[in-house]
């Protein structure tokens, strides 16, 4: 695990990273000290301090100036309306959960009453939606942007579209369909259902969409499934780097001539491209090459990642 000297952080800025670290990723105070390479007794020192001082109240007030810069090239690099980047970590639940609270961050001033909200699934927008504001938003809804798996879990589409609906106090709509069908005959049939085309219509007219990305190795649950991983090897043949809303993308994040991405039930990249305001909330350095091709393509508008990432994109 690299380590950060702390000599090299200025006062404000190593009480900034103790705080993600120790408050958001749930580090101990001892793997923050190796991390830092400072003394344990100062770790412990400065997290008092941060909880008495209020710079840690619900939110973490102390910018990272590294990630300011981030934010400020990746805007302008990729023509985003807004960046957050995160410190990186080794491990993927706390990097999880670090995304997770600036995702919520970025998305609670863009809640509001008569909205359309789509969302998407995955662990890291889960964990964005248990960080929000329990609130009641008048005449809004939630709607699924894709269908759904046929096991359960908190982070398929039915469960994070409820969770998100729940946290809103609003209307849930869901698209009652497999995110892949057998064949292009039977999406064909599926979409001529009343129920999944005007759900399918409702995420278009969304106001504001929240979505996350994956790519071909295991650690993105959408290639445990039985119909995608066994037609891995086909997706890289054809160039695939990773996937959106089930649709396979290659580097320059147009989608693959693949038979999934003809069977897939969800909302295409180019009507993402569409919605208003969009937000992908992703990191992980095995991400970086199908986050730049979302990006590059003008997918989404607003992005939460990691500093390791961030770096990687503006090479």
């Amino acid at each position: 695990m690299s380590s950060i000297e702390s000599s090299a952080l200025p006062g404000e800025q190593l009480r900034a990273r103790i705080a993600w670290y120790y408050f958001v990723a749930g580090l101990t105070q001892q793997e923050i000290s190796d991390r830092l390479g400072i003394a344990r007794a100062r770790v412990n020192k400065i997290a008092g301090q941060l909880r008495t001082d209020g710079s840690v109240v619900i939110d973490i007030r102390l910018p990272l100036a590294s990630c300011v810069e981030l934010e400020e090239r990746l805007r302008e690099a990729y023509g985003l309306k807004s960046v957050s980047v995160v410190p990186s970590s080794d491990d993927d639940e706390q990097q999880r959960r670090m995304l997770g609270e600036a995702g919520a961050a970025l998305l609670d001033p863009m809640l509001s009453d008569d909205q359309c909200i789509s969302v998407g699934w995955g662990r890291t927008l889960i964990n964005s939606i248990k960080q929000l504001r329990p609130r009641k938003l008048r005449d809004s809804a939630v709607v699924s942007l894709m269908g759904g798996l046929t096991r359960g879990s908190e982070t398929n589409t039915f469960g994070v579209s409820t969770e998100f609906a729940k946290t809103l106090g609003a209307e849930c709509y869901y698209i009652t369909a497999p995110v892949y069908c057998p064949s292009v005959e039977s999406r064909g049939v599926l979409l001529q259902h009343s129920g999944v085309s005007e759900v399918m219509e409702r995420a278009r007219r969304s106001n504001l969409a929240v979505v996350s990305c994956g790519d071909l190795t295991s650690k993105t649950p959408l290639t445990t499934i039985n119909s995608v991983r066994q037609r891995l090897p086909e997706l890289r043949k054809c160039g695939a780097i990773g996937e959106i809303l089930g649709t396979f993308l290659d580097a320059e994040g147009v989608p693959v001539a693949h038979e999934l991405n003809q069977t897939v039930i969800a909302m295409s990249p180019a009507d993402l491209r569409a919605v208003p305001n969009s937000i992908l909330i992703s990191g992980g350095l095995y991400k970086a090459e199908v986050i730049k091709a979302i990006l590059t393509s003008r997918y989404v508008n607003n992005l939460v990642t990691d500093e390791a990432v961030a770096q990687r994109l503006l090479e």
